[in-house]
């Protein structure tokens, strides 16, 4: 395992709050040139760091060291980073922002479906990944903090308020039906994630109907109309092409 020049004796760095900013990464990949890219990238945006190159000890170090955001490869060379991903998610809520040289699709679709908060391909930018970063901590720290449906959601001039179900755009109130408040709640307790196609559909209609990928197509173009201020470039519901969509984080 690669070692922070920050860390203990024990290889753990210091305490929330007591070195940089109190947030802690952890860089599961096979590729020492890509762990130490990373490591450097995050360290010089002030986060605590470790890295490894296996999974197994990916999972030991989740457990005892409990980062804040999880980088993951899905090219290990003792787990599969999708079977990793899978045990993780039996006893741990982390972000994990899946890192791959697998480009198509369906490796993007079965890393989120499998829990993954977000997803980077490779080659990327340095500044992409710690944006990627940002967005997962924002995420969770919604999630923490008890943002859910007793409360209200707000980017730019959209606002929904979960109590009293009202959406609002630039403070004139928009009428949704119940399936489409229903998938811009969604979307909204979970900003700046990405849900995939199958996920949105089973979360809103059902298990039975996580192949009927038109449902989301008919409602996605009905909200886009109702709360976008230019519907043709959607600036508040994204696509993410082939994959799903993810509603954008409050900055």
């Amino acid at each position: 395992m690669d070692r922070d020049p920050s860390a203990s004796d024990a290889g753990i760095p210091p305490a929330h709050g007591t070195a940089s900013t109190g947030a802690r990464v952890l860089v599961v990949d096979d590729e020492p040139e890509i762990r130490r890219a990373v490591r450097g990238g995050l360290t010089a945006a002030h986060y605590a760091v470790e890295a490894t190159g296996t999974g197994t000890e990916g999972l030991d170090l989740v457990a005892r060291w409990h980062p804040d955001v999880v980088i993951l490869d899905l090219s290990l060379p003792d787990l599969d980073g999708l079977d990793v991903l899978r045990q993780l998610r039996t006893w741990s809520a982390v972000p994990v922002i899946v890192l791959s040289v697998r480009f198509g699709d369906q490796d993007k679709i079965a890393a989120l479906d499998q829990g993954a908060d977000d997803y980077l391909t490779k080659p990327f930018s340095t500044g992409e990944l710690l944006a990627r970063v940002r967005v997962a901590l924002r995420h969770a720290a919604r999630v923490s903090g008890g943002e859910a449906r007793g409360a209200r959601f707000e980017v730019g001039g959209l606002v929904l308020d979960f109590d009293r179900r009202l959406v609002t755009s630039d403070g004139v109130e928009v009428h949704l039906t119940p399936t489409e408040y229903a998938v811009l709640q969604y979307l909204a307790m979970h900003a700046g994630k990405v849900i995939t196609h199958r996920t949105l559909l089973r979360a809103v209609w059902g298990p039975q109907y996580e192949s009927e990928a038109h449902y989301l197509r008919v409602f996605i173009g009905q909200l886009r109309r109702k709360i976008e201020p230019d519907p043709g470039r959607p600036h508040y519901l994204l696509t993410e092409p082939g994959v799903g969509y993810r509603l954008r984080m409050p900055v």
